[in-house]
């Protein structure tokens, strides 16, 4: 918006137009949340948005103005109005927010995980799960068994790969054939079906 619109803006604000002021917060918005959001630090940012806080303010404003008749000399002093309004509108919802910021800890530095039950496995399935690992220790050659060992650990196939120094595409085809001899060997031990007797 050119600076003569602006000045012209301004008088009909100051004579109480409607439409001057929706357009006035039009203009000065962007500038507005731009002040805003530098002065948000991380954790600030997650409680509050810098478009709540500007039409917070600019709602207080228009109300005061319409209720007090306040005048504007020019574009720079609206401009300046405006923006200490919205400074003080941020320190306050700082102070708001500033109890909840203090005690408020990442979920894990929490120590919250021990107690979450979903993550323990009923006694059925440690069961199977030990009697999986036995039959994958049977069937794995003893050179490979490093390899199950690390991947029960958790670790990734490239990180195997780095502590074994085995390629990791070796490593991938070396699960992929221990996976092949573990189904060959349910197949045989299953009970032939009704398809199959008859």
């Amino acid at each position: 918006m050119s600076e003569n619109h602006l000045d012209e803006l301004i008088t009909r604000l100051n004579d109480g137009d409607e439409q001057a002021a929706e357009r006035a917060f039009l203009t000065y918005e962007p500038y507005l949340r731009m002040a805003v959001r530098r002065q948000l630090t991380g954790p600030l940012r997650a409680k509050l948005d810098s478009m709540d806080i500007v039409q917070s303010v600019w709602a207080d404003v228009l109300g005061r103005f319409r209720a007090s008749g306040w005048r504007f000399a020019d574009r720079d002093h609206l401009r300046a109005f405006l923006l200490r309004a919205t400074h003080n509108r941020l320190i306050d919802r700082r102070r708001q927010h500033h109890r909840a910021l203090e005690r408020e800890r990442p979920l894990e530095d929490s120590g919250i995980e021990g107690y979450l039950g979903a993550s323990q496995a009923r006694p059925s399935e440690e069961a199977q799960g030990h009697e999986l690992w036995e039959q994958m220790l049977e069937h794995c050659p003893p050179a490979h068994r490093q390899l199950l060992i690390m991947r029960r650990e958790g670790l990734s196939l490239k990180e195997m790969a780095a502590r074994s120094g085995l390629h990791e595409g070796s490593v991938r085809r070396i699960f992929y054939d221990l996976a092949r001899r573990l189904a060959a060997t349910r197949d045989e031990a299953s009970p032939p079906s009704v398809d199959s007797a008859s």
